[in-house]
C-alpha cells in the first residue's frame, strides 16, 4: 500500500510538472519531410500560439511556395543546419523562403537552400534571433542567385549567432535600418558582401569568418532610405580574408560597385570602431573609408564618414591584384598610389569648408596600432590641381586617442 501511494504522488508531480512545462513554454508540434511539407510547416505556423515551438526533424523538406510567421514569440527549429534542410530548388512561388513580420521569434538549427529571392527576410520585428541557421545557394555564385541571405530589415534587438551565409548575389549577412543588432561567431561566403551594415545604430559584429566574398564587411548609410546616419558600429575579433570573388550582383545593384578583393569598407557612416581584426589577402585593398559618390536630392543625408577608429588589427598583404574593372573605388586608389597600394585608404572627400578650413576634432579619422600597416589620404583639391602632390602618405598624421564605443545590448527577451 505504502508503494502504491508513493507511486501515485510521483506520478501526480510528473503529471504537475508536464503541464506546467506546457503553460510555461507552450505546445511543441513535431514534423516531419512529407509529400506536402509545405502545407504542414505553414499551417503549424497559422495555428501556433505565443510561446510554441515548431520542431522539424531531420530530412530535406521539398517546398514549393514560401513560408510565413507572423506569430508572436515563437520559435522554428531543426536538428541542425546540415541535418534540417528546407529547399526551394523548385519554388513556384513568393519571394522569399520564409517570412517573418512578427516579434520575438527564433530560427535556429536549419538551412534554407535555393530560394527564389531572399533566403530569410523579416521585416519591422521587435526581437529576432538567427541561432545556427545557413541559408545558401548551391549551385554556385551567379546573379541569378537571391539577394540576400539573413536579412532583418527596420527591427529592433537583432541576433544573429553561430550562422552560415554563402552564395547570396548581394549580401549574405544584412541588417538594415534597425538598432540594437549583434551579429557574431558566423561565417559567410561567396556571397557579393559577406556581411552588411546598412542605416543602422548601434551594432556590434565580431568573432565572425567572412572569406571568399567579393567584400568581406560592409558598414554602409545610403541616402533616400527613412532611416539614416548609421552610427555606432563596432567591428571586431573578426577574419576579412581572401575575399576576392568577382563581383556577381545583377546590374544596378550598389554592392556591385564593390570591388574583387576588398576586406572592409566603411561608407557614409559615424562612430564606426574597426579593432582587433585579421584583415588580408584581399587583392585590391584591406580597409577603404569612402564618401557616397552619387548625386542625390535627398537633402538629410549627410554623404561623408565621421569618427571613424581603426585600431588594433592585423593586415596582411593587400592591393596586389586590384580590380580595375568594376567601379571606380578601385582605379582611383590605383592611380593616386601610383600602383603602391595602401592597407588602409581614406578617400579625404569632406565638404568643401572641411577641405579648406579642416574637420573638427571629433570628426576626424583616428588611428591606433596596427602593425606596420599602410595608410593613403586622397587630397581632393590638391589632385584637381597641378604639380601638387594628391596623397598624404604620413600614418602618424592620424594617429590619435582611442575613445572606445560602448558595448551593444539587446533587449533581456532574447
Amino acid at each position: 500500500m505504502k508503494i502504491l501511494t508513493k507511486y501515485l504522488k510521483q506520478s501526480k508531480l510528473i503529471l504537475f510538472s508536464l503541464l506546467f512545462s506546457i503553460n510555461s513554454y507552450g505546445a511543441i508540434t513535431v514534423i516531419s519531410p512529407s509529400d506536402d511539407s509545405y502545407s504542414a510547416i505553414q499551417e503549424a505556423l497559422i495555428l501556433a500560439e505565443p510561446g510554441d515551438i515548431i520542431r522539424l526533424t531531420s530530412g530535406t523538406y521539398e517546398l514549393e511556395d514560401s513560408l510565413s510567421i507572423d506569430v508572436e514569440s515563437i520559435r522554428l527549429e531543426g536538428e541542425g543546419m546540415d541535418q534540417t534542410v528546407l529547399s526551394f530548388k523548385n519554388q513556384q512561388s513568393g519571394a522569399q523562403g520564409l517570412s517573418v513580420t512578427s516579434n520575438n521569434v527564433i530560427l535556429q538549427d536549419f538551412a534554407i537552400e535555393d530560394a527564389k529571392g531572399d533566403a530569410i527576410k523579416v521585416k519591422g520585428v521587435d526581437g529576432i534571433s538567427f541561432i545556427r541557421v545557413r541559408t545558401e545557394w548551391t549551385g554556385g555564385v551567379s546573379t541569378d542567385n537571391g539577394a540576400y541571405g539573413l536579412y532583418p530589415v527596420e527591427s529592433k534587438n537583432v541576433l544573429i549567432d553561430s550562422c552560415v551565409a554563402i552564395g547570396a548575389s548581394d549580401a549574405g549577412i544584412y541588417v538594415g535600418q534597425s538598432q540594437n543588432i549583434i551579429v557574431k561567431n558566423s561565417r559567410a561566403e561567396f556571397n557579393v558582401a559577406g556581411i552588411e551594415i546598412e542605416n543602422s545604430y548601434y551594432a556590434d559584429v565580431f568573432d565572425n569568418h567572412a572569406e571568399n566574398n567579393t567584400g568581406g564587411i560592409l558598414v554602409f548609410d545610403l541616402p533616400d532610405i527613412p532611416q539614416q546616419g548609421g552610427h555606432h558600429v563596432r567591428v571586431f575579433r573578426n577574419k576579412s580574408i581572401n575575399n576576392n570573388t568577382d563581383n556577381f550582383a545583377p546590374e544596378g545593384n550598389i554592392v556591385g560597385e564593390v570591388p574583387r578583393g576588398t576586406g572592409i569598407i566603411i561608407q557614409a557612416n559615424s562612430f564606426v570602431e574597426i579593432f582587433d581584426n585579421d584583415i588580408g589577402d584581399n587583392e585590391t585593398v584591406n580597409i577603404a573609408i569612402v564618401t557616397y559618390g552619387y548625386e542625390t536630392d535627398d537633402e538629410d543625408y549627410y554623404p561623408h564618414p565621421r569618427a571613424i577608429q581603426i585600431h588594433g588589427n592585423r593586415f596582411g598583404k593587400s592591393g596586389y591584384n586590384p580590380d580595375l574593372e568594376t567601379g571606380e573605388l578601385a582605379k582611383i586608389l590605383f592611380d593616386v598610389s601610383e600602383g603602391d597600394m595602401p592597407d588602409i585608404f581614406w578617400d579625404g572627400i569632406l565638404p568643401l569648408q572641411q577641405m579648406i578650413f579642416g574637420q573638427p576634432d571629433e570628426d576626424k579619422i583616428v588611428l591606433g596600432n596596427n602593425g606596420n600597416a599602410s595608410f593613403l589620404a586622397l587630397r581632393p583639391i590638391r589632385y584637381m590641381l597641378p604639380f601638387f602632390e594628391p596623397v598624404e602618405r604620413d600614418y602618424q598624421k592620424y594617429v590619435g586617442k582611442i575613445t572606445p564605443l560602448p558595448k551593444v545590448q539587446l533587449s533581456e527577451s532574447l
